[in-house]
């Protein structure tokens, strides 16, 4: 068992796909976790309250963990795990876990002293009940968090030791947590419960990774150490990269923010919207960037740039063979999902059609969502964390102005075209910018893939549509099974309909997609990545 959990994905392809299927399975579990909070609850004031709960520890969270992880941590770890450089990984390892632990602790008791003006600034809408309660669940989750912030520690060791299984499992793990809190701790603790089923799934997150890192060989040392080249280099590229995610967070606060002044439910039905779509953009984007990160970090260092850029064209045109697909579900299907997943209990039609529409807004830029986190990687490759800050703050300022100049006239809506709106313009500025550094990433070859994609998509789209109304006036829509049976069959339709059109169009990342396929299950062929030499 030990030996089986230190196997490493060497390829890429295959680290994306460890990880886009447990990422799939985490999301489905997701997925009946909002709907068994959707039938409990309804969009109404307990799950604005809990949602709202979330954002303070999640803030923290974010800026100190993530971002010391991703834009420093990882990079150098890699580095000496590949170097075998007699336990300098772990003994890095300890420093920033420790590092971490202390300052995330000691920036959790201050946030608690003022978290009552804290909570007033997260949702100003709220009435003196729903202030209190999010300010309890609020503090249990700190607890989470913490916990949290020890096992992604855990989770970089796997990333940069490519071992990507336990890191993919963990969240599944987390997402049953807070399902056992619906289920068992409600009933008897009541809505805090909730918040106490985050901090059991936290425990689940962290055993798992804990394991892991325990199988690759390593011990914990108690040793901080504050004046050392290591945790220099951590902080000074940490800085600008939590800036970047303070900048990012700021529209998470400020979607929680604007709508908790508008109609009850407002919250939930953005949240809900919200996950639906990160189910693509975890599944696709995350999943391809985390597995591609180690292997970016090991090219730039080696200076093999040409192959780096040819890495970054590859996994992008991979991406864009899923993500074309999926926006053309997502927008097309979005009802059936929303009814599917949510649609239970006290979460009644009408809540169903505004959570559509509001991930209909959220779809249209489902690709450059994704393509974002794998151009952040690009640039935290290169030890840049500079200009993701800075591009990250322009979109804020267009998140900000648009956002309160729709929401004025469209509700929780303009919330969905902002979000968009500014995620357009982060990647429009990360790619121009990468592309001026680098002098050019390949796009010719990028274009000559995607044209032939979006006609398949184009295709697929038609069939979609008309399946799904092929099928509504068969079965009805008044049933479960009814909506089950329109997107199970649409969907299946239109995938085999792009399949086919890719493939006929010739598109190269269709046919290798095929040919593995092939080597797995008919065991005709055994794919292997390859990375050019040269350009």
């Amino acid at each position: 068992m030990i030996s089986w959990f230190k196997n490493k994905s060497e390829s890429i392809i295959g680290a994306a796909a460890i990880i886009a299927s447990f990422s799939i399975l985490s999301r489905v579990i997701g997925f009946a976790r909002d709907r068994i909070l959707a039938g409990a609850f309804g969009a109404g004031d307990t799950l604005d309250v809990y949602f709202s709960a979330f954002r303070i520890p999640d803030l923290l969270f974010q800026l100190m963990v993530v971002g010391a992880l991703s834009a420093s941590f990882i990079p150098l770890f890699t580095k000496y795990y590949k170097d075998k450089s007699d336990g300098k990984e772990w003994e890095l390892t300890n420093k920033i876990l420790n590092l971490i632990v202390v300052t995330f602790t000691l920036i959790i008791i201050l946030v608690i002293i003022f978290i009552n003006p804290l909570a007033s600034a997260i949702a100003p809408g709220f009435d003196l009940p729903k202030h209190e309660l999010l300010v309890s669940m609020a503090r249990i989750m700190f607890g989470a968090q913490l916990i949290l912030a020890i096992s992604m520690v855990f989770g970089s060791v796997l990333q940069g030791a490519k071992n990507f299984f336990l890191f993919s499992l963990a969240p599944i793990f987390y997402n049953v947590g807070i399902i056992a809190g619906v289920v068992f701790f409600v009933p008897v603790l009541g809505e805090v419960g909730l918040a106490w089923g985050v901090v059991f799934g936290a425990f689940m997150h962290l055993l798992l990774q804990f394991i892991g890192v325990k199988a690759l060989g390593y011990s914990y040392k108690p040793l901080l150490v504050l004046k050392d080249k290591d945790i220099t280099y951590t902080i000074k590229n940490m800085v600008p990269r939590v800036l970047g995610l303070a900048v990012n967070q700021v529209n998470f606060i400020l979607m929680t923010a604007i709508a908790s002044t508008l109609a009850v439910g407002s919250i939930t039905v953005l949240q809900f919207a919200y996950n639906l779509n990160y189910f693509a953009v975890g599944v696709i984007g995350v999943s391809y960037a985390v597995a591609v990160f180690p292997t970016l970090c090991s090219l730039y260092n080696d200076e093999k740039f040409s192959q780096l850029i040819e890495v970054f064209s590859r996994t992008t045109r991979q991406m864009l063979l899923f993500l074309i697909p999926a926006t053309v579900f997502f927008l097309f299907l979005r009802a059936q999902m929303v009814r599917l997943v949510v649609g239970a209990g006290e979460f009644d039609w009408e809540a169903t059609i505004l959570t559509a529409n509001t991930l209909g807004f959220f779809a249209s830029t489902l690709i450059f969502q994704s393509l974002v986190y794998l151009l952040i990687r690009m640039y935290f490759a290169q030890g840049n964390t500079k200009s993701p800050l800075v591009y990250a703050l322009i979109s804020t300022i267009v998140f900000v102005l648009s956002a309160i100049l729709l929401t004025q006239k469209f509700g929780v809506l303009g919330l969905g075209m902002a979000y968009s709106l500014s995620s357009f313009v982060q990647f429009i500025l990360l790619w121009t910018s990468l592309r001026i550094k680098m002098g050019g990433l390949k796009e010719k070859q990028i274009m000559h893939s995607a044209w032939k994609m979006v006609v398949a998509g184009s295709l697929c789209a038609f069939s979609v549509q008309g399946m799904k109304y092929l099928i509504g006036d068969w079965l009805g829509l008044e049933t479960f099974f009814g909506v089950f049976a329109q997107l199970a069959v649409a969907g299946l339709v239109g995938s085999l309909v792009y399949i086919l059109s890719a493939y006929a169009l010739e598109c190269e990342e269709m046919q290798s997609l095929v040919k593995g396929l092939k080597g797995k299950f008919i065991k005709q062929a055994k794919p292997q990545e390859t990375i050019v030499t040269s350009v």
